[in-house]
């Protein structure tokens, strides 16, 4: 029973690696992506400063990108389903990376609340873009794998990026920093544009590796015009009916929530509220994020070799989401030490769990109906996007007094109803019946 599919792997591999170029590519994305909202974390000590925000219109400043990217999650899914992931990403990647330039002109609050706006539509199909990608180019069998490897992109950007960011910013100012990362995000979306191919496309995949993908449930419909369905509201509403799905949209609200601490409030935490030099922050910073990488990753590999080994999906997919949201609640040790190597220690086995969370797009192709994964993937997106709204600005009102300890209960909390929302709502991992 195990050998059949550890069988089939080694064919796939020998089949042709297209799939994994058009994967790199992804993960490329994926850094220039994450670039692109942690500069603003990176430049929340000086900007607030200069301009002489409080902490509750730095929150407001670091929810706006939410509010959009949100509203247009699902939007984003239809556009997915009927236009394909070369022009919506490459599109969507060169806009909010021009944008992001913009911010270097910007004196206000208002000003800048609306370059975040912008920012945040922009970026709205990305990870629709992504699960359509994964599911076009990789067998069942492998995307667990190739899930993990490009939300891992996410984090070694971050652990990579963050002190290099540190260090433009000490070079060139604020401005100069999110300049810089917005030209690198322009040359980057024409890069994209010109190599990327759906798999029916691409010149380079030979017949053997399109017979592998067909054959072990890659998505490699043709997207022609003429045999796109027409948009119904009873699918939108099936997105909503099904327990499965609702269950992971509570589990990606709440460990989204995590990682948006950390995409947002956490250098400020290390510099404001613990008191750590500007530089050193930087490095201090990245360690978490190394962590998270190497959470995604074991994750993803794990789950796809349990599956490989015959465990149920019900338990390989849903294992390691549980562990990493039980990890989560570790946050919470540093509240009770001012001691800085404990802080990233708890920092770290946090952010480490999160990153063993975050191969929660799986379930999305597992779950949803084959005709809807755009669609499926827009609204459990939007979900956890809700998060890039509610905890800025949360944890905007917490710290207010000077204290950050609630804010990381308030983490902790919603961690917690993530663990019982996979244990007592999502139940089976099968796919929901399209009506």
């Amino acid at each position: 029973m195990t050998e059949q599919p550890l069988s089939q792997a080694v064919t796939g591999v020998r089949a042709g690696r297209t799939r994994f170029l058009m994967l790199g590519l992804v993960f490329i994305n994926i850094i220039i992506n994450y670039m692109d909202r942690t500069n603003l974390s990176v430049a929340a000590t000086q900007m607030a400063g200069e301009l002489r925000f409080t902490p509750m219109e730095m929150g407001l400043i670091f929810s706006a990108f939410g509010w959009i990217y949100a509203a247009l999650q699902i939007p984003g899914g239809f556009l997915i389903d009927r236009l394909g992931a070369r022009l919506v990403y490459g599109v969507g990647l060169f806009a909010w990376s021009l944008i992001t330039a913009l911010h270097a002109l910007a004196n206000s609050f208002g000003a800048l609340f609306g370059l975040r706006l912008g920012v945040g539509a922009f970026e709205a199909p990305v990870m629709p873009s992504n699960n359509r990608v994964i599911s076009s180019w990789f067998p069942e069998q492998e995307r667990a794998s190739a899930i993990g490897i490009y939300s891992s992109a996410q984090f070694v950007g971050l652990a990579c990026m963050t002190p290099l960011l540190f260090h433009v910013q000490d070079a060139f100012g604020w401005r100069g920093l999110f300049l810089i990362t917005g030209v690198a995000g322009m040359i980057w979306a024409l890069v994209w544009y010109l190599l990327y191919r759906e798999p029916h496309e691409h010149k380079g995949v030979s017949e053997a590796e399109l017979k592998y993908l067909r054959s072990n449930g890659a998505l490699l419909e043709s997207r022609q015009p003429s045999q796109q369905p027409t948009t119904r509201w009873r699918d939108l509403a099936q997105m909503f009916r099904s327990r499965k799905l609702v269950g992971i949209y509570i589990g990606q609200f709440t460990i989204s929530a995590t990682f948006w601490f950390f995409l947002t409030w956490f250098p400020t935490y290390l510099v404001e509220y613990r008191h750590m030099d500007f530089i050193k922050s930087g490095y201090v910073a990245s360690v978490p994020y190394f962590a998270a990488f190497c959470g995604v990753l074991l994750a993803g590999f794990a789950s796809d070799r349990m599956i490989r080994r015959g465990v149920s999906a019900s338990v390989a997919r849903k294992l390691p989401v549980i562990l990493g949201l039980f990890l989560t609640l570790f946050i919470l040790g540093a509240n009770y030490t001012d001691d800085s190597t404990l802080i990233i220690l708890f920092m770290s086995l946090a952010f480490f769990g999160n990153g063993l969370a975050t191969i929660t797009w799986v379930f999305v192709t597992a779950l949803a109906p084959r005709h809807l994964i755009g669609l499926a993937g827009g609204v459990f997106n939007f979900t956890g996007a809700l998060s890039s709204i509610v905890v800025p600005i949360a944890i905007g009102a917490l710290i207010d007094g000077g204290n950050f300890a609630p804010a990381l209960g308030f983490i902790a909390v919603l961690a917690a109803i993530g663990i019982c929302s996979y244990l007592f709502v999502v139940g089976k991992i099968d796919h929901v019946s399209a009506r």
